[in-house]
């Protein structure tokens, strides 16, 4: 009885788990909750929807790393991932680099010099779980640190890029952004994906995330946004062409992390 006491005690949240918990939980009815709030509340509904989505995902993202990184620390790869991720989308609406000629509708606000301040809050959101799956992945060229690195990089950048295979044919199904020329990914430019992978390695580059990763909770979160957007893209948004092919990269980089990073688990 008494071991069991002490397991039940070890299995308890200490204080310091619980508000990245609880965000969690927050996140994760809020990615229930989309497509029943545009079958109840209709398309006018998304927006905000997928606002709080986001929110909720970079807060839960924000509070695991401040669990291993100190606030400074934490705050810095915010501010630049945030301010990169502005940038690039701000040049890229108005020149077509990286990612080809597109223009924002007035969807989603607010906005700033035409970019939607939610749009580098989704790259915030996403960066870290991309970098857990890089970490894992990378696991076997531990001793080779300079290696590791590029790899890391390049890594992180395919896992994150999988994430737009969904995203991009879903968001400019709902109206947020329009290309100039239909693509040949399901009316998506093939550009598009050589400027995700430039973005997101630019970023990961600059803020050069070391191995202190709290690597489990960012691979749930990669997990679970790999089978929300499956789930939704083939069930209930009539995309289940951008779902298959979306759900067999990420499943893929996924596997491979859960497969590879099996040695040592942080």
């Amino acid at each position: 009885m008494s071991a069991l006491t002490a397991r039940l005690r070890n299995l308890r949240l200490t204080h310091a788990d619980r508000l990245p918990f609880g965000l969690l939980v927050g996140w994760l009815l809020a990615m229930i909750s989309l497509p029943i709030a545009r079958w109840m509340l209709g398309d006018e509904a998304t927006p905000v929807a997928l606002s709080v989505g986001v929110i909720f995902q970079v807060a839960v993202g924000m509070a695991f790393l401040a669990q291993r990184w100190s606030a400074l620390r934490v705050a810095l790869t915010a501010v630049i991932v945030v301010s990169v991720g502005w940038a690039v989308e701000w040049i890229g609406h108005q020149t077509g680099f990286p990612f080809g000629f597109y223009s924002y509708t007035e969807r989603l606000q607010p906005q700033l010099g035409g970019v939607p301040l939610l749009i580098p809050l989704a790259w915030l959101m996403m960066l870290p779980p991309a970098w857990a799956v890089a970490f894992s992945i990378t696991q076997p060229l531990a001793e080779k640190p300079f290696l590791r690195r590029a790899v890391f990089i390049a890594v992180s950048a395919l896992a994150f890029t999988a994430w737009d295979l969904f995203l991009d044919p879903l968001l400019v199904s709902w109206g947020f952004w329009r290309w100039q020329e239909v693509g040949v990914y399901f009316g998506i430019p093939l550009s598009n994906y050589g400027g995700w992978l430039f973005s997101s390695a630019l970023m990961t580059a600059l803020t050069v995330p070391r191995t202190d990763l709290p690597r489990r909770p960012f691979l749930f979160l990669y997990a679970a946004t790999w089978f929300f957007m499956t789930g939704g893209l083939t069930l209930f948004w009539d995309l289940a062409g951008a779902g298959i092919v979306g759900s067999a990269a990420m499943s893929c980089l996924l596997l491979a992390a859960l497969w590879l990073g099996q040695e040592r688990k942080t």
